[in-house]
């Protein structure tokens, strides 16, 4: 389903978007939903790294769940 949206930009966005066959897009919608797409891409890349880094630095401060670990990984060796 396509909505409208009006947007309020500064003048050297809007030439920068008036320019959009200079980037290869046929209109101005093709190249702010290419925008908004990589834009949700790289932030959902950016908080899939600060849960990994998360949860690294919890299993570096639990010697429980990191014995468990190990645990888990010999008797999976050995299967």
């Amino acid at each position: 389903m396509s909505q409208k949206l009006t947007l309020n930009i500064e003048e050297a966005e809007l030439n920068f978007l008036l320019h959009h066959q200079n980037y290869g897009f046929k209109d101005e919608a093709e190249m702010i939903k290419f925008a908004l797409q990589k834009l949700q891409s790289e932030l959902e890349d950016k908080d899939l790294e600060e849960s990994a880094q998360l949860y690294t630095e919890i299993y570096e401060k639990d010697a429980e769940l990191q014995e468990l670990t190990e645990t888990a990984c010999v008797d999976f060796r050995e299967t």
